[in-house]
């Protein structure tokens, strides 16, 4: 069944039946709940606080001490379906960035799809926040992601410092570009060795 058969069926109940049929989706489904909560009341500040708090949970647990990438990144993907503003989608997208990025320092080196998530979010985040004309408004946390990362290997810290340079060029990077008309996308991924050399 598709959105146009559910939309014909609806068509079919009178006003209140629909009203009833969401109250009973606002009970029992925890998504819809948030979602109608943020309609009627979108306060975005406090919603991003609140997806913040999930994300930094993801990493630090209040229970246990196994991470859980997908609870981050479950948090973004939620986040991003609210219709939130794109500056605080780009925020969360980075914090998750740099919550990684702090938790290997307290922890130690993870593994390679560890950072494999946190690179292809960092390119995420950048690009959106490119398209957006948000760099600049970031720029000094994602030099701090870039600069945090210097002591991990995987690779991570090198290719962060290639996407990096790729949004945030010097005056020097953009004399080669101009030379060199075949520079690729921005933020390539590139394969994360598997030692620290």
């Amino acid at each position: 069944m598709g959105l146009t058969d559910i939309k014909k069926e609806l068509k079919k109940l009178d006003k209140d039946k629909i009203i009833g049929l969401v109250a009973d989706l606002y009970k029992k489904n925890k998504t819809v709940k948030e979602f109608f909560d943020f309609y009627v009341n979108p306060d975005e500040r406090q919603l991003f606080e609140k997806y913040r708090d999930k994300m930094f949970e993801a990493f630090y647990p209040k229970r246990g001490n196994n991470y859980k990438l997908k609870d981050g990144k479950q948090a973004i993907s939620d986040f991003k379906k609210l219709g939130t503003s794109t500056d605080l989608l780009a925020d969360l997208m980075l914090f998750y960035v740099e919550t990684g990025v702090k938790f290997t320092n307290d922890y130690g080196e993870i593994n390679e799809s560890f950072y494999k998530s946190l690179a292809t979010t960092f390119v995420d985040s950048l690009n959106l926040m490119s398209s957006e004309d948000l760099l600049d408004k970031f720029e000094d946390r994602v030099e701090k992601v870039v600069d945090d990362s210097s002591e991990i290997g995987w690779g991570f810290n090198d290719y962060l410092v290639q996407v990096w340079v790729d949004f945030y060029p010097t005056d020097d990077d953009e004399d080669y570009e101009d030379e060199n008309n075949d520079i690729e996308k921005k933020g390539k991924m590139i394969k994360l060795s598997g030692n620290n050399d």
